[in-house]
């Protein structure tokens, strides 16, 4: 199987990523930020570095459904190509800071790509509130981070609910962020587990 954690930035995708991976023994798979050579001049110059930056990401994350596609153990994954393409990627065209023809290259390019892979058996979408999110963001203590404007979490929470809403089309698990501690609170966390596992193997 393939799960996928998805939600913006500083919702706990990582955090929740690894707990689940642990609790089932699923591997884990992670989004490449560290390793990302454009992410702190994209957030210096969102215009120069933007298509760069996007590109960078669809590429890692193509990668890595290739490999998922040949496994025979299930793997969860800490953000997916579709929100890539369908929120980030979206948002930065919405600012200007893609042009029309980067716009086409990169939506060819992901076409291309999905005539090869296939949506995960189940995404998980961690909904969190501006509020929550700069909180998660402030606290983890990322320098590059710190830089982003609420504006900007804001339009991605916008685009985050389109996105579940009117243009994903695999199953959708949501989870209100707001409120929970999962990271802390065991109950918390077996509230998500029990979700799991009646939706995917009909447990209760």
């Amino acid at each position: 199987m393939h799960i996928v954690i998805s939600g913006n930035i500083g919702s706990g995708k990582s955090t929740l990523t690894a707990m689940l991976a642990r609790h089932y023994g699923w591997e884990a798979r992670y989004e490449s930020v560290a390793e990302n050579p454009y992410l702190e001049d994209y957030y210096n110059d969102l215009h120069r570095w933007a298509f760069n930056l996007e590109v960078f990401f669809l590429k890692e994350r193509f990668r890595d459904l290739l490999d998922i596609s040949k496994a025979s153990h299930t793997i969860i994954q800490d953000r997916s190509i579709f929100e890539g393409v369908y929120v980030f990627m979206e948002n930065n065209k919405a600012m200007g800071n893609l042009s029309q023809r980067d716009y086409e290259t990169y939506m060819e390019l992901f076409d291309q790509m999905m005539s090869v892979v296939h949506v995960p058996d189940l995404m998980i979408y961690l909904r969190a509130s501006v509020a929550h999110l700069v909180g998660n963001i402030q606290k983890r203590g990322r320098g590059y981070e710190q830089q982003i404007q609420l504006e900007y979490l804001e339009n991605l929470n916008r685009r985050y609910e389109d996105f579940i809403q009117n243009k994903y089309t695999g199953k959708v698990m949501i989870i209100e962020k707001d409120g929970l501690d999962f990271q802390h609170n065991t109950k918390d966390f077996a509230k998500i587990v029990d979700r799991i596992d009646q939706t995917l193997f009909g447990l209760f």
